[in-house]
C-alpha cells in the first residue's frame, strides 16, 4: 500500500501537472517551468560539473565514487522537455546512493530537434564516455520515461554499431512504445496521477515528425532485443504506460536477457526521480544503486 506521502502528491500533481494540456504547451515553457523546480546545488557529498562540449550535460559525482563506476543518465519528459538540472534530485540521490559517477545528458529535443536526434546524441556520450577511457563493464545507462526509452534506443544502436555493451541498465516507466498501442493507455487513464492518453499520443506525434512510430530506435519495443545486458525496470500499475514496460519485460524474456520487473500499486510514474517527497522514492533509489553496485563489481568473464 503507498504511504501517505505518495497519496499526498499524487493529488497534488492530478490538480496541477495533470489538469494542464501538456500536448498543447510551448516546449519553452514546459522547460523553463521543470527547470525552476530543481534544487540550486547538489547535497553534501556529491559535486557537480557543467559539460559543454564535445558533448552537453553535467557530471553529478559522489566524493566517495568507486574508481570509474559510471552512469549515463538520459532524462524524461517526452523528448521535449526536462534536463539534467531538473533531474538533478534524482541523478545527486544515485550518485551518493550507488557511489557512482552519472553523467546527466542534455540531449537535443523536440519540436526543434525530432526524432533521430536524441538517440543520435545518446550515442555521440556512450562513444565520448569510452573515448574517455571509461570502461563498459563499469557502466551502467539508464532513463526514465522518455529517457527510459531512448535508453533502450542506445542499446540497440550500440549494437547495431558493434560498440562494447554497458554493464546494465535502468528503466523507470519507459515510453517504449511510440504507436501508443497498450492497453493501460485506456485503463489507466483515471488512475495515472500524471498523464492522460492524449498526452501520449500528441507527444509521439510531437517527437516523431512523421517518422515511423514503430521503428526499432523510436519504439525499441518492436526491436531485436537480444544481446542487450541486465536490466532493471521500475513501473507503476496504476500509470498508463504500464503496458510499456509489461510488453517490454516479456520481449525480454523471451529474447535471453535478464531482466527484473518491479512493479508498484499507488505510486506516481517515474516516482524514484522524486527523492524526499516520499518514502517509496528512496528505497527504489537504493534498489537502483544495489543493481548498479552489483552489475559494476562483477568480474569479468574470462
Amino acid at each position: 500500500m503507498a504511504s501517505i506521502q505518495a497519496v499526498l502528491f499524487n493529488w497534488v500533481m492530478k490538480a496541477t501537472f495533470k489538469s494542464k494540456p501538456i500536448h498543447l504547451l510551448d516546449a519553452k515553457v514546459l522547460r523553463e517551468k521543470t527547470d525552476e523546480l530543481a534544487p540550486k546545488g547538489p547535497p553534501a557529498g556529491v559535486t557537480r560539473e557543467i559539460v559543454e562540449g564535445p558533448v552537453r550535460g553535467e557530471w553529478h559525482r559522489a566524493e566517495n565514487a568507486e574508481p570509474g563506476r559510471t552512469v549515463l543518465y538520459l532524462h524524461g519528459g517526452g523528448y521535449v522537455f526536462g534536463s539534467p538540472k531538473s533531474h538533478s534530485p534524482f541523478t545527486y540521490a544515485l550518485a551518493k546512493e550507488a557511489r557512482a559517477e552519472v553523467f546527466s545528458l542534455d540531449y537535443r529535443m523536440a519540436p526543434e530537434h525530432p526524432f533521430p536526434a536524441a538517440v543520435d546524441d545518446a550515442v555521440a556520450a556512450y562513444a565520448w564516455l569510452l573515448r574517455q577511457g571509461r570502461e563498459p563493464h563499469k557502466m551502467v545507462v539508464g532513463g526514465d520515461s522518455a529517457g527510459g526509452g531512448l535508453t533502450l534506443a542506445l542499446l540497440l544502436s550500440i549494437k547495431a554499431r558493434g560498440l562494447p555493451m554497458p554493464a546494465g541498465a535502468l528503466l523507470l516507466s519507459p515510453w517504449t512504445d511510440l504507436a501508443t498501442t497498450g492497453a493501460s493507455l485506456d485503463e489507466n487513464e483515471k488512475s495515472d496521477a500524471m498523464f492522460k492518453k492524449i498526452y501520449i499520443v500528441e507527444g509521439a506525434k510531437r517527437y516523431l515528425a512523421g517518422a515511423d512510430a514503430k521503428a526499432p530506435l523510436a519504439s525499441p519495443l518492436y526491436g531485436d532485443l537480444a544481446g542487450l545486458p541486465p536490466m532493471l525496470i521500475f513501473a507503476s500499475e496504476d500509470e498508463v504506460l504500464r503496458d510499456d514496460s509489461t510488453r517490454l519485460q516479456d520481449r525480454l524474456v523471451s529474447a535471453g536477457v535478464q531482466s527484473e520487473l518491479v512493479m508498484e500499486k499507488g505510486l506516481i510514474h517515474v516516482w524514484p526521480i522524486f527523492p524526499g517527497r516520499f518514502p517509496e522514492a528512496m528505497k527504489s533509489i537504493r534498489h537502483a544503486a544495489a543493481f548498479i553496485s552489483n552489475k559494476t563489481t562483477m568480474e569479468i568473464a574470462a
